[in-house]
Parts: structure tokens; sequence; C-alpha cells
């Protein structure tokens, strides 16, 4: 993706705001301390090419999200280098400083994702990917519904499917726990005396 683009691919992914939304990002929505970036409004682009700012999809859209403290680093080195000054610049701009475009930039994703071999992934299925990630840390379904902006539960319920990795790591976790109150001298679920 390069340089400039790559914190929005990283937003996209981990905290699956969408692209309208990233795309009326302001400096004044990320907070760097906080780690949490402010969902205030969108600016979808129009067939006709016409970039559109207003409100989010719905209300449950203007929300604040936490974002993971491991990709911090690229968010600021973004913002000192690619977003435009001040308070209320834009986090996305091209290179000529124009507003963030769909349509220029779809060029620039589907060079990057036909070179990793993805050629039929979307840029959208970032925010799918994201909130199957939330999914799988056992966020409920409340949380899972104010992460991604949704008033719905039926789009949040998608996310919430059990997967054969995510019972693995159930299980693991009861295997743990078990080994553990064996290891400290309690009895067994069967009520035997640990072994040893």
């Amino acid at each position: 993706m390069g340089l400039r683009w790559r914190a929005l691919v990283l937003l996209a992914a981990f905290t699956t705001l969408r692209p309208e939304e990233l795309a009326e990002l302001r400096r004044k929505d990320i907070d760097m301390t906080a780690s949490t970036v402010r969902v205030r409004m969108a600016a979808p682009e129009l067939t006709t090419g016409r970039r559109v700012v207003g409100d989010t999809k719905s209300d449950a859209g203007k929300r604040v999200v936490t974002i993971p403290s491991v990709i911090l680093p690229e968010i600021q080195h973004h913002l000192d280098v690619f977003a435009e000054k001040g308070a209320n610049g834009l986090v996305f701009v091209g290179p000529e400083g124009g507003a963030f475009r769909r349509s220029s930039f779809g060029r620039i994703w589907r060079k990057a994702r036909d070179k990793a071999g993805l050629p039929e992934f979307r840029f959208y299925d970032l925010r799918h990917t994201g909130n199957t990630l939330a999914a799988a840390t056992g966020a409920s379904l409340k949380e899972l519904m104010s992460r991604m902006g949704h008033a719905s539960v039926r789009a949040a319920m998608i996310y919430q499917h059990a997967t054969s990795e995510r019972d693995r790591k159930i299980a693991d976790g009861m295997d743990a726990e078990i080994k553990s109150k064996r290891s400290g001298g309690a009895a067994n679920p069967a009520g035997e005396a640990p072994p040893g």
C-alpha cells in the first residue's frame, strides 16, 4: 500500500470504520493519548464522483472506537507526515493534498491486493475482518454493535458465530483452568485427589 495509505488500511481493519467514515476523519477525531478515534461524520463518494459530507449512516454510527495500541505508532507517523495540518485537517489526503477519493484510491488498492495474491479482496472486507477478530475476542453482541456502529442486532450476529478456532481457544482456556486448580491441590471435577 505504501506509507501514505498504510494507516488507512490499518484503521479500516482494526477499528472497522466504514470507508466513508475514514474519508471524513479529522485530526481532532483521533486521540492518541486515549487511543481512540471518534466517528462524527461521513463523506461517501457518489457514482458521479461527487464527495458528499454529512452525517454517518445512522445515529449508531456516531461512536468512539478504541484503536489497538500496536498500530498507534503507525497512526502517529501518518499524522506527522501525511495528514492535513490543523485540528480540523483531514487525516487522509492524496499526494496533491486533495480529500480522499474512493475512485483514485481504488486503483492503488487493486494493484496492492493483486500483488498480495488477493484479487477478489474488497476494501470493505477489511471491516469484515476486523469485526470477525473483535468477535473472536469474546466481545458481547452489544459491544460488537457499538464498535461497528450498528443499531440492529442482525448485522452484529453475523460475527457472533462460533468458529472451530475460537472453540479450541475456549477449550484450551478451560484446560488451563482445570490444570491450575488440580496443581493447587483442589479436588478435580470427578472428586478424586489430583495425581501425583
